[in-house]
């Protein structure tokens, strides 16, 4: 039976060429910013969808108090931008509307909160996924997600490419014909150096004696192979380090083994396994609310939660009782990110607090724990007692 595939083959040709023409841009922005020397820091906060404006709210609202002196300085700024809600993008049919990502790039970084990403066979349009949309945009390569547990033995450091793999085009498949359909993984040198360089940076700048490298090169060799290869030729500028390598399938096994997951301290891994893992690590910590994350570029910085927006919350009621605790995490990331490392010491000091040593007050997601803004308060509480 003869097919036509030229349409397809047309498809595919328009995502090559658009995906070579990134990799000229990635590849020609070499300098990271520099927050000491700036006039003035620019903090965006976007809500998102969902619980996404509760939590991110509250999130600002513990960052503002702590910056308080620094804004009344003139040295820091907030800027509240609206507009990444799921009917607003539905509105423009746009991940990030044209005007949302002007705000955001008037931002030097950005807190924020979860936003709805349409899956196929919904009622909604097939709209790209805005956090993948903002990575791009921005150019935000680096996933950055901590899990530390002391009396287990775990203090793992996952970086995640954020930018290609499997998610790069991933609402641009091809469906060649009613009985097949192809999506595509994008990997450049320039993304797995970045990403690897990262990795191997903080490892040696925090002590950190290993770097595992996960992926499933002996299945997936181009993409995959090329990650493997050019991390681990990273890794040999790093001598005092331990780079080992491991397939996705067994470390997500070894994980819960106690014996073994003790042995791993950080991670770099291409986008879509990156993803995966980093929920199974958040488990061990107390679940993806906990967790924070960190989306670094060169020029911007993105720090959001690690779930989802939470529409079931919403549609019951019970917004006002959302966790907080997984974007005040990623605040205090922001925090160090932008050179402020004892106000973000202190802040994840009295998390631990909060979360796990004294706990006065608990989250529950329903009417028997406390409210987001409750919790809030009893984290500046804790700040100001430590100060």
């Amino acid at each position: 039976m003869q097919y036509d595939v030229s349409a397809a083959v047309e498809k595919f040709k328009a995502l090559i060429e658009e995906q070579l023409e990134r990799n000229e841009r990635i590849t020609a922005d070499k300098d990271f910013v520099d927050y000491d020397k700036l006039d003035k820091i620019v903090i965006g906060v976007c809500g998102g969808d969902g619980i996404g404006p509760i939590i991110t709210k509250e999130s600002a609202r513990v960052l503002e108090y702590m910056l308080k002196d620094e804004v009344e300085a003139g040295k820091v700024e907030f800027k509240v931008i609206d507009g990444l809600t799921i009917e607003n993008r539905i509105k423009h049919m746009k991940a990030i509307p044209d005007d949302v990502l002007e705000e955001l790039k008037s931002c030097n970084v950005i807190l924020k909160g979860p936003t709805t990403t349409p899956q196929a066979g919904s009622d909604m349009p097939n709209i790209e996924s805005a956090n993948v949309a903002m990575r791009k945009a921005l150019d935000l390569f680096g996933n950055v997600r901590p899990v530390k547990i002391p009396e287990e033995g775990i203090d793992w450091t996952f970086f995640r490419e954020n930018t290609e793999g499997a998610y790069a085009v991933g609402s641009k498949g091809v469906n060649i014909t009613d009985e097949l359909a192809m999506d595509f993984v994008v990997t450049t040198t320039e993304g797995c150096e970045r990403i690897a360089k990262l990795a191997y940076e903080y490892a040696r700048k925090n002590k950190k004696d290993r770097v595992s490298i996960i992926t499933k090169a002996n299945i997936i060799k181009t993409t995959d192979g090329k990650f493997l290869n050019l991390c681990k030729n990273i890794g040999k500028d790093y001598p005092e380090i331990t780079t080992d390598e491991w397939y996705i399938d067994i470390t997500t096994a070894k994980l819960i083994d106690p014996k073994r997951r003790k042995d791993f301290k950080v991670f770099v891994l291409p986008n879509l396994y990156g993803d995966i893992i980093t929920d199974e690590a958040a488990e061990f910590q107390g679940g993806v609310g906990t967790a924070g994350s960190a989306n670094i570029g060169k020029k911007y910085a993105m720090f959001e939660a690690i779930h989802g927006s939470a529409p079931r919350m919403i549609q019951e009621g019970r917004g006002q009782y959302a966790d907080p605790c997984s974007m005040l995490r990623a605040t205090v990331m922001l925090l160090s990110h932008i050179g402020r490392q004892e106000k973000a010491d202190l802040l994840e000091r009295a998390l631990d607090i909060c979360m796990y040593e004294e706990k006065a007050l608990k989250i529950t997601g329903r009417e028997d724990g406390c409210t987001c803004s409750d919790f809030g308060t009893y984290v500046m509480e804790t700040v100001k007692k430590l100060s």
